[in-house]
Parts: C-alpha cells; sequence; structure tokens
C-alpha cells in the first residue's frame, strides 16, 4: 500500500514540474516576441526647435567703424602784450562771444607809453604845420621839408602802435565759444614772444567726426551721404552726421583716406573728444525679405536655413543680401511663407522630426 502511494506522489511532482516548465516556457517566449517587437519599432522622439517667419523691412548697406569728435573752430589764446595779469573775467565752461573779454593786463606802462608818442606827434605836428607856412614860399628846403614830414608820418604811426599795444593788454575771444581751458592766472608775468596759452575756447555748436576708411570704400562714400553716430558716453544717444568732406588723396602708409563728418550740436549734449561709433549709410532696401541673422547655418561653403515642413526639418540653401544688426536679407532660396528655425538647428539633420515649441 505504501508503495502504491509514492508512485502516486511521484506521478503528481514530475507532472507539476513538466506544466510548470512548459508555462514557464511559454512566457520566456512571449517576453522574447514583445521584446522583437519593441525593437521592429522604434520611438520617435521630436527635436524642440524654436521658429520665426520672415517678414518685410527696410535694411540698409552699413560701414561700421569709429570716430573722435573734435570742435569744428579752436582758437589757443596768447597774449601779444607783456605784462602782469591783472584781472581774469571768465572760468572754464563759459560761453564767450567774439571779442568778448578774458583778462586784462596791467596798463599803465602802455598809458604812458602812448602819452609820449602823442605829446611827441603834437610837437612835430606844430613844428611841420610853421614849415608849411614857408614852404610854398621857398624859404626852406625840400630836404628840410621831407625829412620833418617824414618825421611826422613816423611819429603819427608810433602814435598808432602805442594805441595797439594798449589794446591788446585786454584779452579777448578770437572765436565765440566755451573755455575749454584756463592756464591764465591773476598776478602771473604773460611775455609776448613766449606764446604762452593762457585759453583754449571750443565752438561746439557743430562738431566734426574724423574718420578713415579703407580706400577700397572711396567709390561708395560721397559728399551728402549721412551717418549714424553712437554715443557711449550718452547711454548709447544716436546723432546723425553728414559726410562734409572726402581727402582726395590715399595714405600709402595706412592704405586708408580721410572722411569728415558734419555733427550738429545744437543743444551741446556732445563734447569735444568724446569717441563715437559711427555707422556709414551706404544703401537701404525697402520691402526687403528679412530674416533674423541667427537662423543662418554656414554648411560646406553655403548658407543654409532649415524650415519646418509637416513636422520635419528640410534643409534650404539661401542667398543673402545686406546685412544690419539681428537681420539679413534673403534674396533667393525662401518663398517668405515658410517657418524658420532659429534655435535648436545647430544639431538638426535634413528630415529629423521637429517640435516647434515658441513661447
Amino acid at each position: 500500500m505504501r508503495q502504491l502511494m509514492n508512485k502516486k506522489w511521484k506521478h503528481v511532482i514530475a507532472t507539476s514540474f513538466i506544466l510548470g516548465s512548459l508555462i514557464g516556457l511559454s512566457g520566456c517566449m512571449d517576453a522574447e516576441a514583445e521584446n522583437k517587437d519593441k525593437k521592429k519599432a522604434p520611438e520617435v522622439i521630436a527635436i524642440p526647435v524654436e521658429v520665426a517667419l520672415l517678414k518685410q523691412g527696410d535694411i540698409s548697406s552699413n560701414y561700421i567703424t569709429t570716430a573722435t569728435l573734435e570742435a569744428k573752430e579752436e582758437a589757443f589764446v596768447v597774449a601779444r602784450a607783456s605784462g602782469i595779469i591783472e584781472e581774469i573775467f571768465v572760468e572754464e565752461g563759459d560761453y564767450v562771444k567774439k571779442g568778448q573779454p578774458l583778462a586784462k593786463l596791467e596798463q599803465e606802462r602802455y598809458i604812458l607809453t602812448l602819452t609820449r608818442a602823442k605829446a611827441d606827434l603834437r610837437g612835430i605836428k606844430k613844428e611841420l604845420d610853421k614849415i608849411n607856412k614857408v614852404y610854398d614860399k621857398k624859404l626852406v628846403s625840400d630836404d628840410t621839408f621831407d625829412k620833418l614830414t617824414a618825421q611826422y608820418e613816423s611819429a603819427k604811426a608810433s602814435v598808432e602802435l602805442a594805441e595797439l599795444d594798449l589794446k591788446e593788454t585786454t584779452i579777448v575771444a578770437p572765436i565765440s565759444g566755451f573755455i575749454a581751458e584756463r592756464n591764465a592766472k591773476v598776478g602771473n608775468l604773460t611775455e609776448s614772444f613766449q606764446r604762452q596759452r593762457m585759453f583754449h575756447v571750443v565752438q561746439q555748436k557743430e562738431l566734426h567726426g574724423i574718420v578713415h576708411l579703407p580706400e577700397k570704400e572711396l567709390p561708395r562714400i560721397h559728399v551728402g551721404q549721412q551717418a549714424s553716430l553712437n554715443l557711449i558716453a550718452l547711454q548709447n544717444k544716436k546723432v546723425t552726421a553728414i559726410v562734409e568732406r572726402i581727402s582726395p588723396v590715399i595714405d600709402a602708409q595706412t592704405g586708408t583716406f580721410k572722411v569728415t563728418l558734419r555733427v550738429p550740436n545744437e543743444e551741446n549734449t556732445l563734447k569735444s573728444g568724446m569717441f563715437a561709433q559711427v555707422k556709414l549709410n551706404y544703401d537701404t532696401k525697402h520691402n526687403a525679405t528679412l530674416l533674423p541673422r541667427r537662423a543662418l547655418l554656414h554648411i560646406d561653403d553655403k548658407i543654409n536655413v532649415f524650415v519646418v515642413n509637416q513636422g520635419k526639418a528640410e534643409k534650404i540653401a539661401v542667398q543673402i543680401g545686406y546685412e544690419e544688426g539681428d537681420y539679413v536679407e534673403i534674396t533667393q532660396g525662401l518663398t517668405g511663407d515658410e517657418q524658420v528655425v532659429i534655435t535648436g538647428h545647430q544639431n538638426l539633420k535634413d528630415q529629423a522630426p521637429v517640435e516647434i515649441v515658441n513661447n
């Protein structure tokens, strides 16, 4: 009896083992089939990109350089007479008009010199008047008359020189403008022969911007052409200038030529010596097809862009015209209706799936 029971249990265990093995084998086969299905249909990942539409607008061809502003008119004032500075009438920053007194030298010596010259002239004139009364009667020789006449003319010139010297003891402004520098001090001795600079006067109602352009730019520049100035010191203030003069010669050492810009400064906000970024306008196109510059990719010596077409990125070669700021002119390759990728296109491939994620 016990042997019969053992045979039955052995049969049950063997059957269970076989069934378990079959079930396990079936599960493995199902998992393997599922993995094969996954390998056959990999998941498609779309690359997020940002796009922009082309637009119509104005764009210019420019040449960008730098310039330092200079006063159109300036004068270094020196004393033409010698003497001690007695008074100073202006300070740095003051605006003066042409002929306005700036300083005065001591005048006593010059007044005495003028008084003596006038006295000498009066004496010679009286003597000449006496000679004139008898000269017609031939009572004096021609030689005596000529010498006295010459003395009179000399004395007259001495008076005029003394008057001029006295006048020049008052230092006046040779031009209208601002006092940029005052070197004179009360009590200092000025010497006319030393030509010491007492004042520096600048006229800033109109300034000059001097730029030097490469000789290849000569055919593209002309008098009256506009230029835009960006003043860094004035929070990037924009000022419009005009080409006033163009040098007719090329500097052989630098290969450049000089261009002088006329810069208006009616409000006196600009100062001589300021640094400016200059943009010379050569030409402006209106209603041009414009695209953000960052959309461009340089691949295989060609300029390319990616456009989104039915959820995929399509590479298109384009040609560009004028470039200004953040935009370029598209002259060939796009119709104007495309969605052009501007962000996320650096590693894109042609026909890669993309997803537009513009904010």
